[in-house]
């Protein structure tokens, strides 16, 4: 997504060029002093352009951007997923959305950024120049400045916004193992996965120039659907395997403690969702515009989707589902916004509520596995959904944005992007929890487990009012 802004902005430049040295040849300078000051601007055209490469209005939208991202995990993801564990678990999710605000802060400024965007040092590349991880050049952000641009906006805004997706996406995992991982497990484990699952697939996603999804194989991904949901949603199945059920379950009902808490993060993140999808398009212009419409759309039909699915089958729609539905919505819209137009995100918001409301209930009970949260039933399936999707509705026939290839090509090249998302992260999270569950044990003890993790682990309770 990025990369093709920058893009837009380097063909800018250099056609902007000619018409100067055009303007200037047919100019007519009198005497040595405006002969002087032609040779001067000549010398110069690359100087001046930079001078004027920084764009305000740009800038002052990333920073909202970025703040409003940063509203979903703290406090947005962070009251979904308290308000829908039980009582004696609320502080416990809380504490890891915040604890992995500052975990991945550090990460990232250490050698996540340099890791996921440089294309400068020693990157890993395969013989015809496919680059799947980056180089440590940027390790510690040696060479952000205030000077440095990314696109039409200062580096540092950049950084600090795609920190905000790094924070976020191991945030999501959470969901699957919730009530029942060790804090200081969950801590390595995420700590780890952000650096080695995380930073390689954001990579191949938005690098630039020889990014494997983006630039080999022309994937669509405009906000995080294989980088963030695809991602975080195939971690979160293998923790959830892994760990294994919690103590009860399904025997015992375990219902959410506050769905008022859900309600209120859920619209949180519907908001901060905005600059999350608008943001991307890392510019204050049209783009942003139509990915803040569909959006709206696609988060909107979903919801409605799933709470008429529950209207039918079960006779009354549930406040959990609406909500549930708009998230849903939001995941499968994020890899389309950039691409497709309101039809598109009309098709896609009622596919991604129908399709996720049967992961998080039909295809999770005939598996048997306890995605406590629904990590994967709505971030998983709903990343793929939006995925494969993008590459039918991206077409212009359709309303999309247009490609340059046939839908079925497209496709294909969306088909590949998550074929390697699911198995670099499923694999790679698989091999990081067993050694997890070697050194300090992936779950708490039986007894702790029954008392509840936020007495048990953080000697505190959440609900001593």
């Amino acid at each position: 997504m990025h990369q093709q802004l920058q893009n837009v902005y380097r063909s800018q430049k250099h056609t902007e060029e000619p018409r100067r040295l055009l303007r200037l040849k047919h100019s007519k300078p009198r005497g040595a002093l405006g002969m002087l000051l032609v040779l001067m601007f000549l010398a110069l055209p690359k100087l001046a352009l930079a001078q004027d490469a920084l764009d305000s209005g740009d800038t002052a939208w990333m920073l909202t951007a970025t703040a409003l991202v940063l509203f979903m995990t703290i406090p947005g993801l962070a009251l979904f997923y308290g308000g829908l564990v039980r009582t004696k678990n609320v502080l416990s999710l809380l504490m890891q959305c915040f604890s992995l605000t500052g975990l991945i802060t550090i990460i990232w400024i250490v050698v996540g950024y340099s890791i996921a965007f440089d294309t400068t040092g020693m990157t890993m590349k395969v013989t015809n120049g496919h680059s799947f991880v980056g180089g440590l050049a940027k390790a510690f952000l040696r060479g952000v400045n205030v000077d440095s641009l990314t696109g039409t906006i200062p580096e540092t805004v950049f950084v600090c916004f795609q920190l905000t997706f790094a924070i976020i996406t191991p945030a999501l995992i959470a969901g699957a193992f919730a009530e029942r991982m060790k804090f200081s497990a969950m801590l390595w484990f995420m700590g780890i996965w952000s650096i080695i699952v995380y930073a390689p697939i954001c990579h191949m996603a938005w690098a630039g120039d020889g990014s494997y999804f983006g630039d080999i194989i022309g994937a669509l991904d405009f906000a995080g659907g294989t980088v963030v949901h695809v991602n975080a949603g195939m971690a979160a199945l293998v923790a959830a395997l892994m760990i294994g059920k919690r103590i009860g379950y399904p025997e015992t009902p375990m219902p959410p403690h506050n769905l008022t808490l859900t309600v209120i993060g859920a619209s949180m993140l519907w908001v901060g969702w905005f600059g999350f999808n608008a943001g991307s398009a890392l510019a204050a212009d049209g783009a942003a515009g139509m990915a803040m419409l569909v959006t709206q759309i696609s988060t909107g039909t979903a919801a409605v989707a799933w709470m008429a699915i529950e209207w039918i089958k079960y006779r009354k729609p549930s406040v959990l589902g609406i909500v549930t539905g708009a998230v849903a919505g939001l995941v499968a819209i994020t890899p389309a916004s950039g691409s497709v137009g309101p039809l598109g995100a009309l098709v896609i918001g009622s596919a991604s509520g129908l399709i996720c409301f049967w992961g998080a209930t039909s295809l999770k009970q005939r598996l048997g596995y306890d995605d406590s949260l629904d990590a994967f039933g709505v971030h998983g399936i709903g990343g793929i959904v939006g995925c494969l999707l993008t590459g039918v509705f991206a077409a212009e026939s359709l309303g999309g944005l247009g490609m340059d290839k046939s839908i079925g090509s497209q496709v294909g090249s969306q088909f590949i992007s998550l074929i390697v998302t699911v198995l670099w992260s499923g694999i790679v999270s698989f091999i990081i929890l067993k050694a997890v569950d070697r050194t300090v044990g992936l779950r708490v003890k039986y007894n702790d487990e029954r008392e509840g993790l936020d007495l048990a682990l953080h000697n505190e309770s959440g609900y001593n009012l």
